[in-house]
C-alpha cells in the first residue's frame, strides 16, 4: 500500500510540482492550503508523513501547527518535515533546528528545496 503525505502549503505552485514528484514515485499525495484544514486532514486520513509550510496565513503559523499536532494524541507520531522560505523572507541570519518542545518536526528544510534533497527526507523520515 502507498505511503500517505500530506503537504500543508498556501502555495499552489509548490504544491503541484511537490505532489507530481512524489506521486512518479508512488506516493499517495493530498494537500491543504492552511494549517486549519491541514490538522482536519490529518485527523482523519492519518498521513504517514506531513509536509509543512510556516508563513500561511500568518508568517508564524507553521510553527503553530507543529506544536499542535504534536500534542494531538492521534498525530503525535506522524513525522513532520517543515519545508519553509521562512528565514530568506523574513531576513533571519539564522536557521531553525527540530526541537522536542518549540519545534516538534523530524527535519526543516530551506525552499527552494531541490528534489533529491526532498526525496531523500522523506524517505528518511519513512523509515
Amino acid at each position: 500500500m502507498a505511503k500517505k503525505i500530506l503537504i500543508i502549503d498556501d502555495n499552489p505552485e509548490f504544491v503541484e510540482a511537490t505532489t507530481n514528484l512524489l506521486d512518479a514515485r508512488g506516493y499517495q499525495v493530498d494537500s491543504a492550503e492552511n494549517g486549519k484544514v491541514g490538522i482536519e486532514k490529518a485527523k482523519k486520513n492519518k498521513p504517514d508523513l506531513i509536509l509543512l509550510d510556516v508563513m500561511m496565513t500568518t508568517k508564524s503559523e507553521g510553527f503553530d501547527v507543529a506544536r499542535e499536532m504534536h500534542n494531538e494524541p492521534s498525530l503525535k507520531g506522524t513525522p513532520v518535515i517543515m519545508i519553509t522560505g521562512v528565514r530568506k523572507e523574513m531576513n533571519l541570519p539564522f536557521g531553525f533546528e527540530p526541537d522536542a518542545d518549540w519545534l516538534p518536526v523530524k527535519e526543516v528544510l530551506e525552499k527552494p528545496v531541490k528534489p533529491d534533497v526532498l526525496l531523500a527526507a522523506v524517505t528518511k523520515a519513512l523509515r
